[in-house]
């Protein structure tokens, strides 16, 4: 039992390493895309409406609706 295999990188070691670089390459990035998003609008823009109900808007509410 405490003999290994003398086969390299063992699927499980393999899994474990690919969901620790994952994990390391998602919590690296997420500040940056927070950061980038945050300022590509001005003041005007965050406080402006924006939805709209157009016509297209008007048709899916009225195709979807359903009897009671």
């Amino acid at each position: 039992m405490t003999k290994r295999d003398k086969r390299g990188l063992g699927r499980r070691e393999f899994l474990r390493t690919l969901g620790a670089g994952a994990g390391v390459a998602v919590a690296g990035a997420a500040p940056l895309a927070d950061m980038a998003a945050a300022d590509t609008e001005s003041n005007e823009e965050k406080r402006k409406a924006r939805y709209k109900e157009s016509e297209h808007v008007k048709t899916y509410y009225r195709v979807n609706r359903y009897p009671s």
